[in-house]
């Protein structure tokens, strides 16, 4: 019998970059759907989304699970167009040996009509020792073979594209959670605005820190980790500003320009920036969970800018709003500087911050 040229992924069985092998079995419940029993060695198991991170994570827990069964597993890992017609029938067809075998098919939703068909007819039957793994986009492409395999009863993980910095920074807590470990919040908000929307350099920052790092993980630590990256952040400039450290605040801007931060992601930090001082300044006092659902901000946050006010006054706020505004449409194509605007809002802001006691 002969079989079609093996797919070799980017992720190897087992990846030697993720100790997360011994996590709990719900590893994956960040932004993940399954199955009420959710067995990884289920005949069939649907990955759905585009996020490549959480799509090699669903092959890898059901490679895993099968190799810890049988060691000796067979992994067949195959694009759409290594899918021909016929060849779902020969890696599924009964074998001497009996071996455990995994196919992986990555890009379901590309398989041609006739191949479609070859795995719509195994859903009704699947193999004992065998588990098929496909990999969807999700989408009205290929939906036909989606329906099929949910009809079919085929385990189901969630893997969606995660573009809110809200989802990523759950993605980063759950990280923490399943490798045992506490982050303060303000801890994973920096690694967040630090590393970016990758999703698989935020998983490997999280390893580091928890390989290296005893206790509780918080913003200075992650500061000290990622000082070139963090200190590039937009929101970095933002918080050195509203804390009048002027020399502070224009360093960070410096060295965010010089790494490519756009200049209206500076702005619009600076406007959160000053816009919360406004809104805690002007709210009643209270419990920062109260304060939070009424101002929209977490109970974190609400700490953080309650230490950021102190210099304030309603007049240095008006002062530094009308600053952003004037950066804003700087450099949006008002003035002939933009890197000029900028360093002009943060000296405008920095010294509205110590307004509070000056004649």
């Amino acid at each position: 019998m002969s079989y079609p040229p093996t797919f070799v992924p980017p992720l190897s069985y087992p990846p030697p970059s993720y100790p997360s092998l011994s996590y709990p079995r719900g590893m994956l419940v960040v932004m993940a759907r399954k199955n009420a029993e959710d067995d990884p060695l289920a005949p069939v198991t649907l990955a759905v989304g585009q996020e490549d991170l959480l799509l090699d994570r669903a092959v890898r827990d059901v490679v895993v699970a099968a190799r810890a069964a049988d060691a000796d597993t067979d992994v067949r890992d195959l694009t759409a167009e290594q899918l021909q017609p016929g060849t779902l029938a020969e890696l599924t067809s009964p074998s001497l040996f009996a071996e455990r075998k995994v196919v992986v098919v990555r890009g379901a939703q590309d398989l041609s009509a006739d191949s479609v068909k070859d795995v719509k007819a195994y859903l009704g039957a699947p193999a004992e020792e065998i588990t098929l793994v496909l990999l969807h986009a999700g989408g009205a492409k290929g939906k036909a073979l989606l329906d099929a395999a949910r009809k079919a009863g085929a385990r189901e993980v969630a893997c969606p594209k995660m573009t809110k910095p809200a989802d990523r920074l759950a993605f980063v807590r759950q990280e923490f959670r399943a490798l045992g470990r506490s982050a303060t919040p303000e801890a994973c908000q920096v690694l967040v605005d630090a590393i970016g929307s990758d999703l698989r350099e935020l998983a490997s920052a999280v390893t580091q820190l928890v390989a290296d790092i005893e206790g509780t993980i918080d913003e200075a630590v992650v500061g000290r980790y990622y000082t070139g990256r963090a200190e590039a952040s937009s929101f970095t400039v933002a918080d050195r500003a509203v804390e009048g450290r002027t020399a502070e605040a224009l360093e960070a801007l410096r060295w965010s320009l010089s790494t490519g931060v756009a200049p209206v992601l500076i702005t619009s930090a600076l406007a959160q920036g000053v816009r919360a001082i406004g809104k805690l300044s002007s709210a009643r006092g209270g419990r920062p969970a109260d304060l939070a659902r009424e101002l929209g901000m977490p109970p974190w946050k609400i700490d953080r800018v309650r230490q950021q006010m102190r210099g304030w006054t309603p007049d240095g706020v008006s002062v530094a709003l009308r600053a952003v505004a004037e950066a804003d449409a700087g450099v949006k194509g008002g003035g002939d500087d933009p890197e000029y605007a900028l360093e002009k809002a943060v000296v405008t802001i920095a010294r509205a911050a110590r307004s509070r006691g000056r004649g």
